[in-house]
């Protein structure tokens, strides 16, 4: 999945840049080089749909995705920290363009709509650890007091039932992964790698509302450049445009909570421009 590095810093540099995802680049290469166990291909008519999407399309992978029943299935990770099922694929709908400074997919939540979130407990390794728990929580609560037309309800239990997202822990380097919403509904999951484990609650804050903001539709304020990952590439707009929300930057917001990178002395708290977006949005 899309790289969790610590981008390597010369000595001066002070802070540590972590991508908001999971798995190094070698583990990714060979989990892609067996196709004989994938029944999911990155074709040139997936690349295409997922290009029309305003998703970058260069590093489309298949990955093996574990559903919230247990069972797995092949999965296209694009952008290195969103999972898009070839059914999601399918009948993803192609309109809208994107929406920056703080960008958006074609599709958001329908609101108002009270949306459950689970955060899994227990004795098993998917049990989020105390600073997953605790971030998870100050995430939402900040959600909340924005007085959305969309409100999260947060509850910590081993059973999935009733729930809209759950959130999990799994092994892997720090970050996280989700989806996009369908259908007016948000994904309905939410990974946090193990490796957050060893970072601050305010770090696990960002991690989690940074991929609950992918549930509801958010993509990465730094989409044209990666700049907080250290990079200069764009993720694409595919030819569909960029609609402005009024209010916020046009250019790079160091501190938006949806940057495609975050470093280890993130706050977890939202920026000024990301209040803004999600008023416009939600």
């Amino acid at each position: 999945m899309k790289k969790i590095n610590l981008i390597v810093a010369l000595s001066f540099i002070a802070l540590v840049f972590v991508s908001c995802n999971k798995e190094d680049d070698a583990a990714q290469t060979n989990q892609a080089s067996q196709p004989t166990e994938q029944s999911l291909k990155v074709t040139q008519e997936v690349l295409d749909k997922i290009s029309a999407l305003s998703l970058n399309n260069s590093d489309v992978q298949v990955i093996k995705h574990t559903n919230l029943d247990g069972t797995t299935e092949d999965a296209f990770l694009v952008e290195g920290d969103i999972v898009i099922t070839a059914d999601q694929l399918k009948n993803s709908d192609i309109h809208g363009g994107i929406t920056t400074e703080q960008y958006r997919t074609t599709n958001l939540v329908s609101a108002p709509k009270t949306i459950n979130v689970v955060g899994l407990t227990g004795t098993g390794t998917t049990a989020l650890s105390t600073n997953m728990r605790n971030g998870l929580t100050a995430a939402i609560n900040r959600y909340n007091n924005l007085g959305l037309t969309i409100r999260f309800n947060l509850t910590f239990s081993s059973s999935t039932s009733g729930a809209n997202i759950v959130v999990r822990r799994q092994t892997g380097s720090a970050g996280g992964v989700a989806g996009f919403p369908t259908g007016g509904n948000p994904y309905n999951s939410v990974t946090l790698y193990s490796g957050l484990d060893s970072y601050s609650v305010n770090v696990n804050a960002h991690v989690a509302a940074h991929e609950i903001g992918h549930c509801i539709g958010l993509r990465h304020t730094d989409w044209s450049t990666r700049q907080s990952c250290g990079q200069n590439s764009n993720e694409g707009q595919a030819g569909v445009g960029a609609i402005h929300i009024p209010g916020t930057p046009t250019g790079y917001d160091s501190t938006s909570y949806m940057r495609a990178c975050f470093s280890s002395s993130e706050t977890g708290n939202f920026n000024s421009n990301d209040v803004i977006a999600l008023n416009y949005l939600y």
